[in-house]
């Protein structure tokens, strides 16, 4: 039998114009949209269609991107498309997944995940931290790097993507020290990403100590569709749990390779990335290349996709 999973992309898919061509095939697209930009207050989608500064700011990236990938799911839920066995997303897409999965509200998420951008934006001022993203070299090398480093400052292994793609995060001064270390340990390449918010390191404690606050106000259900979870890489459909996971994610390691991994061992074979973009098409092929992968960024992937029973 084909297990089915719905993988939700996080910060780096968005881009202007996006999802226009879907939008005009299916109204549902528009009302999600609708939808979530009275929950903040903000035309979400006149700024994911005409404002390219406005859409890259962490605070409206995110909420955006999880519009967009629930105005997919929602699509792919009233044309009738096969129901998943399991749902996860890379960082912020593991939001997505939650709201996908019946576990909170599009309301509560695109609120939530505004204000989590905020509070990651002002735990690190801009310029003062860096993420980076270093090829090949194994996960342990990684580490080992940045850790060799830690005198200059804070840098960590914060996105175990794929094999022999790790990303760092940390103050900036030593994610350049860790980019030349690994680069002087057979690297093959070493690329600052263009994020000032350095994202799953342990400089956003702050900023976590205050999303559980945020939290705490949240309705939480138990999941429909179970959920793997960034931090475990592991399915959960407990509502505490998956709530005190949201908080350690902000500081903790995106665990995709081992999310993906386990997927595979409870028998997935299809994994459809629900969003814009195929990132983590890329990603998945490399980790597992037994799978086959399918986006829903547009008419024609949608359509296609949906023809699968």
């Amino acid at each position: 039998m084909t297990h089915l999973a719905f993988v939700f992309p996080g910060q780096g898919s968005q881009q202007l114009g996006m999802l226009a061509d879907v939008a005009e095939q299916y109204p549902l697209i528009r009302q999600t949209f609708g939808e979530a930009s009275d929950a903040l207050g903000l035309d979400l989608w006149q700024l994911c269609q005409e404002n390219e500064a406005e859409l890259n700011k962490t605070e409206n990236t995110q909420p955006v991107l999880l519009t967009a990938s629930i105005a997919l799911w929602r699509v792919w839920q009233a044309f009738d498309g096969a129901k998943p066995a399991y749902l996860a997303g890379h960082s912020l897409g593991e939001y997505s997944a939650l709201v996908a999965g019946g576990v909170m509200s599009l309301a509560d998420g695109v609120r939530l995940v505004a204000l989590r951008g905020r509070l990651m934006q002002q735990a690190v001022p801009a310029g003062l931290g860096a993420m980076a993203a270093i090829l090949g070299l194994d996960d342990a090398t990684v580490i080992d790097v940045c850790q060799s480093v830690s005198n200059v400052g804070v840098v960590e292994a914060v996105n175990f993507n794929a094999p022999a793609q790790v990303v760092i995060a940390g103050e900036t001064e030593a994610v350049q020290a860790a980019m030349k270390n690994a680069t002087e340990r057979g690297a093959k390449r070493a690329l600052i990403l263009p994020v000032s918010v350095p994202a799953h390191s342990s400089l956003m404690r702050p900023a976590a100590a205050m999303l559980a606050d945020a939290l705490e106000n949240i309705d939480f259900h138990q999941a429909v569709i179970p959920v793997v979870q960034n931090v475990t890489a592991r399915a959960e459909a407990n509502s505490t749990a998956i709530r005190q996971a949201l908080v350690s994610q902000l500081y903790s390691p995106v665990k995709w390779s081992a999310s993906v991994e386990y997927l595979v061992s409870q028998d997935v074979t299809r994994v459809i990335e629900c969003g814009t973009g195929k990132v983590l098409c890329g990603l998945n092929k490399r980790i597992n290349k037994g799978l086959t992968c399918e986006t829903l960024e547009n008419v024609a992937s949608l359509t296609t996709a949906l023809a699968i029973k």
